[in-house]
């Protein structure tokens, strides 16, 4: 690798607030935000929108959609021409 070109990579700390969810890993990404993690030791924390504790696929609350009771509703009520 040359020196000097690639970003810092540390131990960065990722939180999805609504699913209160928070995990350690390594990242190359900045914040001027730290927290301390259950080591004891403080890292930069970058905040989320969404995480498996949060997704509604990996939650199980994800909804298919119905599409050829749809299609039926539609049918029936304006009739079939």
């Amino acid at each position: 690798m040359k020196n000097g070109i690639h970003p810092d990579y540390r131990r960065v700390v990722f939180r999805d607030k609504s699913g209160n969810f928070s995990f350690l890993t390594g990242s190359t990404r900045e914040s001027n935000e730290t927290i301390v993690w259950e080591d004891g030791n403080s890292y930069p924390v970058i905040d989320v929108e969404i995480s498996s504790a949060s997704h509604p696929f990996y939650t199980g609350q994800q909804r298919v959609m119905d599409t050829q009771g749809r299609v039926e509703k539609f049918k029936k009520r304006y009739g079939q021409s």
